[in-house]
């Protein structure tokens, strides 16, 4: 506290002593008292001793201050007293007038205590926590002490909340507050937390400040409210101002759309008060904020398409065009409109539709124009004109061609009832005010900017000089006031419109080289050495000149590069030449004016370079460089190099072409092809309608059928089973006949399966009785498993063939053997005849059982191969009686179901019959009792036809059994 002991030494009048030891007690009461009333109370002493004594109070009773926070939170009033005593401690704000000295001695103390305090973070955590605190002598003195320390040092504090868990959170719930006062004090919190902290900015706005900060506002009556509007608009503009993720949340979460009722403020002459020009000065400001041309491109366009949807555009243009505007609020609504508007065809279109309410109406543009031009109108308003108009025409193609046309002379209204913003352009052109002939150059220039077309259209202007004379071009007036030596704001306005309209187009150089006389102005301007207020016309000169060689299509003789560069080198020399072409960019007033494209000038002297032109020099300055220090040679090849291009253009413009005719032709194969689908879809419909009605006419045609037979049971006849559902009884009678030849077959089929089942138990008994290891085996009924059994028994077969196999392989091993035993017994010793008669005989007894043995397979390798073909054609005839089998069944099941068809609705019918001659019965009653005499004949007809109906009943049973 070294510091704070030097600064109450360098006071010249300090406390008398008695107060300093007033103030050590009572900060011993707080320190050492043990009742609550007897803290509160020294508390409350010190809060009436920190304005006066503001130092002495900091120093002594910053620590236990904040030592009651921590402890005596139970208690608001000993809490409240401690938050105001700080407040007054840390706080710069004065009643009183004081000196200057006094003043900055007393912001030092502020912050010096503010740096004291937040020292420690736990402090400013204890502060948000008492926030949440609803007793009004707790939270507001602390509302306005975290104020204070935000203002004092704001990014420390910042850093603080921010890591502080739930720390923004806490102070968004002030703007609920239902106290004014509270709430109207978080704004001004909010204000001085959001500054310049784009982390906190993006989390006060995801806590629905928007909607709450738009709710305040609407509630206070909009442009029409007081003070608490104008916060809750400069924090919108904290929360939003160079926050590319704000503006997007605003955005689409419709907030636009609430902006509208802001500007219905009407065309009235009273009622602007100055807080009401402040609010809608800051809700304009606001709207610029969202379509700022230093937003991303993308972002400014949503932006101005939900203005325009929403009709804000609209609403401003209304104001633009009112009466009784003060006139600061109509420059920042032209400023406003401008970028509304800046680079959005629709937007642009819709400006350009804008009529004054005047007799007879004008275009908002002409009405514009005539106050930029007017040298009478105050000068930031003249600039915000030319920045609207700059605007308009702004990648506006379509506004440029319509502000060229109203100078061309098929186009001039020669009543000269009306004026046209070409005409004012022109007298603003070429009047006397100096500024004026700089913003109607550079609004000239803007009608051409990048825009080819209507560089050659302005060429086709002819103008009136004086009578009697002939008209002269516009190009040569232009060059004829430069000529004359006028002032330098507009011999400047002059240039850069010549240089704007020269670049990228050489019929335009052609025009301005044609006359003799400018060139040698211009080389004449150059070569000079004049003062300093000239360096900035020869600059441009050389700049014009340079475009005039670079650009130059050699299509004049005596105008050539080759000759212009020579020129330049004799008269002026290529180094001064390149001097002079820098004194442009090396202007103090160019860089200002390449940094934003709105004018913004402090006076008309300042007035120089326009945005568009800066980048044109930028653009130019080096490659007229390069020009000028090219050879002949490297100029024809640079020309070569050139032709080759445009024939390389030419080429790919000409595919371009062919690749759109394509995308066309394309386009409209899409289109018949979408037709035809429709089409198909639409004959589709109309098969599916005809199939159905289809349907029905033979439902239709089958009832009739129905109802014919019964129309014939009148005669006594059986005709109900004559036919059924379409089915005659020769049908029927087919049908039952084919039913009893497949039962046949049928029979027929089981009768040889189980021949068949006979022979192979025949086979498989033979099989037994010649191996001697067959056991007896029970066929099974279903031949399913017949086959399993024929399987195993070929399993078994097979394995008996392998073992017998294996006892051949064994005896011929021995075979073997005893030949090689007698082959060495005969070698040996002389055999016996007894002997050789005993080898011998067992050599043929093997040789008899191994041909015996092979016999026997060979015989049971042909009966296996016979029982497989056997087995296999068993299989083939077994299928194809399932299959016949099931047909037959299919078609019995069919014929089951039509049947039962047919009964369902011969049911059907006789109950609509006996419905029907019972409504019979009961008109006829009906006629006896009204008296009307009912023939005998009818009755008996009746009667018949209830026996005929009763009759009816049986043949219906009869079809049960078919």
């Amino acid at each position: 506290m070294n510091f704070l002991r030097g600064v109450m030494g360098g006071q010249s009048a300090g406390p008398q002593h008695t107060e300093a030891e007033t103030i050590q007690k009572l900060c011993d009461r707080v320190a050492s008292s043990t009742l609550l009333d007897d803290r509160r109370n020294a508390v409350r002493a010190l809060k009436s001793l920190s304005k006066k004594y503001r130092l002495e109070v900091g120093i002594q009773a910053m620590e236990h201050l904040i030592h009651v926070l921590q402890t005596d939170r139970s208690d608001s009033e000993i809490i409240g007293y401690a938050l105001d005593t700080l407040y007054n401690i840390i706080s710069n704000d004065e009643e009183e007038e004081v000196e200057e000295n006094s003043t900055r001695q007393s912001e030092d103390l502020g912050s010096q205590f503010t740096e004291i305090f937040i020292k420690q973070q736990e402090n400013v955590t204890l502060l948000l926590s008492l926030l949440e605190e609803f007793d009004f002598h707790v939270r507001w003195p602390g509302v306005k002490l975290l104020t204070s320390l935000l203002k004092q040092l704001g990014p420390q504090v910042q850093q603080i909340i921010l890591v502080s868990p739930m720390g923004v959170s806490r102070l968004m719930d002030l703007l609920a507050d239902s106290r004014e006062v509270i709430r109207n004090d978080g704004v001004l919190l909010l204000q001085a937390l959001t500054r310049s902290n784009g982390a906190i900015q993006k989390i006060v706005a995801f806590e629905n400040a928007f909607e709450r900060l738009l709710d305040i506002i609407s509630e206070e009556g909009n442009s029409d409210g007081g003070i608490v509007v104008e916060d809750c608009l400069i924090l919108l503009q904290n929360l939003l101002k160079n926050n590319n993720s704000n503006q997007n949340f605003f955005k689409e979460g419709s907030y636009i759309q609430r902006m509208k009722p802001w500007f219905e403020v009407g065309d009235e002459n009273s009622g602007w008060s100055a807080q009401k020009v402040t609010n809608l000065h800051l809700m304009l400001q606001l709207v610029r904020v969202l379509v700022s041309p230093t937003n991303p491109p993308g972002a400014t366009s949503s932006c101005q398409k939900a203005m325009f949807q929403c009709g804000l555009l609209q609403q401003l243009c209304t104001i633009l065009m009112a009466t009784g505007v003060p006139a600061d609020i109509l420059t920042e609504t032209i400023n406003t409109v401008s970028e509304v508007i800046r680079g959005y065809q629709v937007n642009q279109d819709y400006f350009a539709s804008v009529n004054a309410p005047s007799n007879p109406p004008r275009p908002a543009i002409v009405v514009l124009l005539m106050s930029m031009v007017n040298e009478r109108q105050p000068f930031v308003l003249r600039c915000a004109v030319l920045y609207c108009f700059q605007c308009f025409l702004y990648k506006n193609q379509k506004g440029q061609g319509e502000i060229v046309s109203t100078l061309l002379p098929s186009t001039i209204d020669a009543t000269g009832n009306s004026v046209s913003a070409g005409q004012l352009l022109c007298g603003g052109l070429f009047s006397t005010d100096s500024l004026s002939n700089w913003c109607a150059a550079v609004a000239l220039a803007h009608a051409l900017q990048e825009n080819a077309t209507q560089k050659e259209q302005l060429l086709r202007v002819q103008l009136a000089t004086s009578i009697g004379n002939p008209p002269v071009s516009l190009l040569q007036q232009c060059t004829n006031i430069l000529s004359q030596g006028s002032k330098i704001q507009t011999r400047v306005g002059l240039l850069m419109l010549l240089c704007t309209w020269l670049s990228n187009c050489p019929i335009a150089v052609t025009h301005f080289l044609h006359n003799s006389a400018n060139v040698p102005f211009l080389t004449g301007q150059i070569a000079e050495n004049l003062g300093e207020e000239e360096q900035l016309v020869q600059g441009l000169c050389a700049l014009l000149l340079g475009i005039s060689i670079y650009f130059n299509d050699n299509s004049l003789e005596s105008y050539k590069k080759e000759k212009l560069k020579q020129l330049i080198e004799k008269r002026i020399g290529k180094e001064n030449f390149i001097e002079k072409l820098g004194f442009v960019s090396k202007h103090e007033l160019y860089s200002r004016a390449s940094q934003k494209p709105q004018p913004n000038f402090p006076s008309p002297e300042y007035m120089i370079f326009d945005h568009e032109f800066t980048k044109l020099v930028k653009e130019l300055e080096g490659v007229i460089t390069k020009a000028i220090y090219k050879s002949s040679e490297e100029d024809k090849k640079e020309e070569e190099v050139k032709k080759t291009l445009e024939q390389h253009d030419n080429i790919v413009t000409h595919y371009k072409n062919m690749i759109r005719e394509q995308d066309l032709q394309l386009e409209e194969l899409k289109q018949q092809v979408s037709t035809l689908k429709c089409q198909n879809e639409q004959l589709q419909t109309a098969v599916t309608q005809q199939v159905s009605q289809i349907q029905q006419h033979k439902d239709q045609y089958n009832l009739l059928k129905i109802q014919l037979g019964k129309d014939n049971q009148h005669q006594g006849s059986y005709s109900e089973g004559a036919q059924m559902n379409g089915v005659q009884p020769e049908e029927i009678g087919r049908l039952r006949e084919e039913i009893e030849e497949l039962k046949n077959n049928q029979e027929l089929l089981q009768s040889k399966l189980t021949e068949k089942d006979s022979v192979i138990e025949n086979l498989k008994s033979s099989q037994t009785s010649g191996t001697n290891e067959q056991s007896s085996a029970i066929v099974s009924a279903r031949d399913s498993e017949q086959v399993a059994e024929l399987k195993q028994e070929l399993a078994t077969l097979k394995s008996q063939l392998n073992s017998q196999s294996v006892e051949i392989t064994k005896l011929q091993t021995e075979k073997q053997e005893l030949l090689q035993k007698t082959e060495v017994f005969a070698k040996s010793v002389e055999v016996q005849g007894e002997t050789e008669t005993v080898i011998a005989t067992k050599t043929t007894d093997v040789e008899g059982r191994l041909s015996a043995l092979l016999q026997e397979t060979k015989e049971l390798k042909n009966e296996i191969k016979a029982l497989s073909e056997e087995r296999t054609a068993i299989k083939e005839q077994l299928d194809s009686s399932n299959s016949t089998i099931a047909i037959l069944q299919t078609e019995k099941d069919k014929l089951e179901l039509e049947i039962t068809d047919s009964k369902k609705e011969q049911d059907d019918l006789l109950v609509l019959l006996a419905d029907q001659d019972q409504k019979i019965l009961s008109l006829k009653n009906k006629l006896k009792d009204l008296g009307h005499p009912v023939e005998e004949e009818d009755e008996l007809e009746s009667g018949d036809q209830e026996d005929e109906d009763d009759e009816s009943e049986d043949p219906g049973k009869d079809l049960d059994h078919i």
